[in-house]
């Protein structure tokens, strides 16, 4: 079954650090990009970190200081090093996979999305 596995969150005080994982099994396809989203109560998800396969990986600007994205291709698997960790960090953390396999006459694409693990920053 195709599953993303997050691990990491938990409750920190301001300055602490934290690392997220994400391992992504029965992927269909070659994975594409690998990313972290975040969203907070009441607002809308955002963008945290990716990774492309092959590429540099970018930041929300809020993080781009704190936060370290990487994977490990041989175990399919995405981190997200969280350091210097902030009260508006407070959220719930989604790993996104992307793939994508070639069909007959297309490119089919896959979005997979993790259960969520929830961060909390508070003293």
């Amino acid at each position: 079954q195709v599953q993303l596995a997050e691990s990491g969150g938990g409750l920190v005080q301001p300055g602490g650090s934290l690392r997220l994982s994400c391992a992504a099994s029965e992927i269909i396809g070659s994975i594409v990009t690998m990313a972290w989203y975040r969203q907070a109560p009441g607002k809308e998800r955002e963008l945290v970190a990716r990774i492309i396969s092959g590429g540099s990986p970018n930041y929300l600007d809020s993080v781009k200081d704190r936060f370290t994205i990487s994977r490990d291709s041989a175990k399919n698997t995405v981190y997200l090093q969280m350091n210097s960790l902030k009260p508006e960090d407070t959220a719930v953390y989604y790993c996104n996979v992307i793939s994508n396999i070639k069909e007959m006459f297309k490119i089919k694409e896959y979005d997979y999305w993790g259960q969520g693990t929830q961060v909390t920053v508070s003293s």
